[in-house]
């Protein structure tokens, strides 16, 4: 059915539900916002699986109200009626002289076909799509992509395809390599993909119909005319928690779905989020450090993984960005420091800018793991010992002396430490965290999570292999292309990644590195919940690591032991900023 209208709305001509025709002959789904009359404007679109038709505050409302509650300039100068989740405000943007295109993906809201996520074929459809945008009677011929997380990782993706009428990208929040950032954690498994598949794409698949959402703009049905049986929407869509557990190792599935660095020339924006732990921030700074592009620009923030997209201070930075490369203003931006920071504190944030990242004058400095104490020393020990502990249970954590001044830490961190296992594996999870002089723990709001710890990571000691061109000593790089299982008492060296970070340590405050065998949890979690999210927070939001077929307890419930001493080093290396 061709639900295709026109229509003249709060100033602006919406084209609602026009059709893209892909090149296999599927027809997708797109809302057009232009601004009336006759013209030709620079694009920014969107594709993907989050329905269209769904308004923030109906399908988020959680995370809706707290953001508007908290920053009122998010709502001002705005009905409000056409916010998305995760992607632009057409009520900002249009009256600037922007077309904003929202594309529903295959098998999502009003597009019909089988859903698979980030896939070759989606990827495909989306620069079809681009293609489509750049070659309308309304446009200008330049498409820019900006939005929120999924709108980011499969900009990362299509750029990779290099479509001709791609100009620009703002990868906001947006992973890029799709076993290493999202869907296995130093080859230790996530449940987030399954558990988000549930609550956010299940709830929107084309076909649904009347049994779907309804816009609250139109009044149609967001998933589609069609009401489908149940059986039939199962057919159309991928399994997809189980074909992530099917592919343990960093495959052929897993490369068609992740960035390729060296195709990536468009110019872009990457924006990542300090509190993002477990999904978000490690692709944004990767993207910022590996792509080819010779225009490329980071910048690092924190609050709600939704928050800054929206506000004043992001939107103008994203229009500074967009109006340079897609109308080409003269504007100020060439002038913009490659590295734009929200230097963490731990009452809020300063901003500062950066020549390049990591900081060069970054002292990289060890805090060596010692027995004596479970203590962060800068020497090493002088004698071996020994700790354990239960290898799925809370580990340890070693604390170093109260910091003799303010100290900045901001940058990536790795840990170096040799285990053993009385099993034939291990699962080990690093969390850097801070403590105040009474000994309370200072968590953040996350991107997610209302405590989340400074950083984060993971390693599966069987995936200790390196990728020795791609390593750095801040970032180790595992290859995840075998299992190396270990030899009961067997002891390995690990060299365990920390995904990047930033905090000012105040003086008389401890530095913490806890080792353990499970997801870290804020001892002092409330019970909060999103709507949109399956679990209590408990200081990991929903980037989980508890599925039971990846981890059998015959396998990584036995005993893990830490070897310590001077032959053996072990040690966090962190990034201490220099002065200038």
């Amino acid at each position: 059915m061709n639900t295709h209208k026109s229509e003249i709305r709060d100033g602006m001509q919406i084209d609602w539900n026009a059709g893209i025709e892909i090149d296999d002959g599927m027809i997708l789904r797109a809302d057009v916002f232009r601004p009336v009359g006759e013209g030709q404007f620079p694009v920014i679109l969107t594709h993907g699986p989050y329905g269209k038709g769904l308004a923030f505050q109906q399908g988020y409302p959680s995370a809706w109200n707290r953001m508007a509650e908290e920053h009122p300039d998010v709502t001002a100068g705005s009905s409000n009626k056409y916010q998305n989740w995760e992607v632009v405000d057409p009520e900002k943007w249009v009256p600037d002289g922007y077309v904003c295109v929202r594309v529903d993906s295959r098998g999502c809201g009003a597009s019909p076909g089988y859903v698979d996520h980030f896939s070759p074929r989606e990827t495909l459809d989306f620069a079809n799509c681009i293609e489509w945008a750049g070659t309308q009677a309304w446009s200008n011929g330049k498409v820019g992509l900006n939005g929120v997380s999924y709108y980011g990782i499969n900009a990362w993706q299509v750029a990779s395809l290099q479509p001709r009428h791609l100009a620009a990208m703002c990868v906001w929040e947006g992973s890029a390599d799709w076993y290493r950032d999202m869907t296995h954690h130093g080859g230790i498994l996530s449940t987030f993909w399954d558990n988000w598949y549930d609550m956010q794409v299940k709830s929107v698949q084309y076909g649904l119909g009347e049994r779907g959402p309804r816009s609250e703009v139109t009044g149609r049905p967001v998933c589609g005319e069609a009401t489908l049986p149940a059986e039939e929407l199962a057919k159309n869509r991928c399994d997809f928690g189980n074909e992530i557990y099917s592919h343990p190792l960093d495959d052929e599935y897993h490369k068609k779905r992740s960035a390729v660095w060296s195709k990536i020339n468009t110019p872009l924006l990457t924006a990542a989020n300090w509190g993002g732990q477990g999904l978000h921030p490690r692709g944004n700074f990767e993207g910022f450090v590996r792509a080819a592009s010779e225009n490329k620009w980071l910048e690092a923030h924190g609050l709600e993984h939704w928050t800054e997209f929206y506000t004043d201070y992001g939107v103008s930075l994203q229009k500074r960005f967009f109006d340079h490369f897609l109308k080409g203003l003269d504007n100020d931006w060439l002038d913009q420091p490659p590295v734009q920071l929200q230097v963490r504190k731990l009452d809020g944030f300063e901003k500062r800018h950066e020549s390049a990242w990591p900081i060069p004058r970054t002292v990289w400095t060890r805090f060596h793991l010692n027995a004596e104490g479970t203590s962060l020393s800068r020497t090493p020990p002088s004698s071996e010992k020994t700790l354990s502990f239960d290898a799925m249970g809370d580990g340890l954590t070693f604390m170093s002396e109260p910091m003799e001044s303010d100290t900045e830490i901001t940058g990536p961190a790795a840990t170096r430490v040799t285990i053993s296992s009385s099993t034939s594996d291990a699962d080990l999870f690093v969390v850097l965290r801070v403590f105040s002089p009474r000994g309370e723990e200072v968590t953040f709001q996350g991107a997610i999570d209302p405590h989340t710890p400074i950083a984060q990571g993971w390693l599966r000691a069987s995936h200790r292999k390196l990728d020795e061109n791609l390593s750095e000593p801040w970032r180790p790089y595992h290859r995840h292309d075998e299992v190396q299982r270990l030899t009961a008492g067997e002891k390995v060296d690990l060299d365990i990644e920390i995904w990047p970070t930033s905090i000012v340590v105040p003086a008389g405050y401890q530095i913490g590195l806890s080792i353990r065998g499970k997801d870290y949890e804020y001892p002092l979690a409330s019970g909060q919940r999103l709507s949109n999210f399956k679990n209590e927070l408990r200081g990991c939001g929903p980037f989980l690591h508890n599925d039971s077929r990846d981890r059998p307890a015959e396998v990584f419930a036995g005993q893990t032991t830490i070897h310590l001493g001077p032959d053996e080093p072990a040690f966090v290396l962190l990034p201490i900023i220099g002065g200038t």
